[in-house]
């Protein structure tokens, strides 16, 4: 058993260097030269501009350029903005926690979205209300993440009034009270939220809908129904405790969607997140900011997938006595 998690975290391990690596390669084989959007050096003359590649590094060999950033990024240095002129550090480090409050309260808001349309529609099966649910979660799947961030601005900023068309906090907010600074941030986080939840939570809703039925149609559900429970006890109590457990797995299978959703919604809603630098590193050439984002993006979707796959293997006792049998 031991063995099996040793295995699993090298792997994970071994698949961020590779992601790492070929991020690197990626971005430095781009044409251009990166000065040349980097704002801070359109006053150098030509002298200053050579002395300054052979600070930042640009003018040694590809080779000796990738192994100093990976050395630097084992020990927790990116590197520095060539946009910024700051540590690329600090500018991941204050996007990090914008961008997990937003994609934690989104996957919360999917599950519990998710949860009520598969009961929905498993309860109304060929009724008119199954066929709307499942249209409606459909259309707001089908549609893009940014075009679907700008209805609901359209919707409930400019029609209703009801919520900030973006940013994270009012202009005032430091002169708020603690609980007033938290309501404002609820307010603002309101709509990319659900913009990211929408965009996701039929997937998980049709999944679950399948497994529902499956498990109605189980003996120990029979033989509830056949002692008089009624049919809503029996679907929410007894057949979505089972049903749920695959919706671990399906949580590391769509935080790479949670992550590349919060790139058009940060942006759209103007929210200080990961999604918003790293589109501003694009547009300026920063590569080492466009390295560390795009890295860390990486290790969190697989640090997703591997505790997926060990929370199940933890909850199933199935898979564990599969996994010791072929050992």
């Amino acid at each position: 058993m031991p063995s099996w998690y040793v295995r699993r975290v090298l792997s994970s391990l071994l698949l961020v260097v590779v992601l790492a690596s070929a991020v690197f390669f990626v971005v430095r084989l781009a044409p251009g030269d990166p000065l040349d959007r980097a704002t801070a050096f359109d006053s150098l003359g030509d002298h200053e501009r050579a002395l300054m590649r052979e600070r930042l590094g640009l003018d040694r060999p590809l080779a000796a350029q990738y192994a100093s950033w990976l050395g630097g990024l084992v020990k927790g240095d990116p590197g520095w903005s060539l946009a910024q002129q700051r540590p690329v550090a600090d500018i991941v480090g204050g996007a990090v926690g914008p961008t997990l409050l937003l994609t934690v309260t989104a996957y919360a808001l999917h599950l519990l979205l998710a949860v009520g349309a598969a009961l929905a529609m498993a309860a109304r099966r060929g009724r008119p209300l199954e066929h709307a649910v499942r249209a409606a979660g459909l259309v707001a799947y089908a549609l893009p993440t940014f075009w679907l961030g700008l209805l609901l601005i359209l919707l409930g900023s400019r029609q209703l009034g009801w919520f900030p068309v973006g940013g994270m906090r009012a202009a005032d907010a430091a002169f708020l009270p603690a609980g007033a600074r938290m309501l404002d941030l609820l307010h603002h986080l309101a709509l990319p939220a659900a913009t990211l939840a929408l965009g996701t939570f039929m997937g998980t809703a049709r999944y679950l809908q399948a497994a529902l039925d499956e498990a109605m149609g189980q003996d120990y559900i029979l033989a509830a129904r056949a002692r008089g429970i009624p049919e809503r006890t029996l679907l929410v109590r007894h057949a979505l405790r089972n049903a749920l457990l695959p919706v671990i797995t399906l949580g590391g299978l769509h935080l790479p969607a949670l992550i590349g959703g919060a790139v058009a919604v940060e942006t759209v809603f103007g929210w200080p997140g990961m999604g918003r630098v790293t589109v501003e590193a694009l547009w300026a050439r920063d590569y080492p900011v466009i390295m560390a984002t795009t890295v860390l993006a990486a290790a969190a979707v697989t640090a997703g997938s591997l505790a997926a796959d060990l929370l199940y293997r933890r909850a199933d006792p199935r898979v564990r006595m599969a996994g010791t049998e072929r050992a």
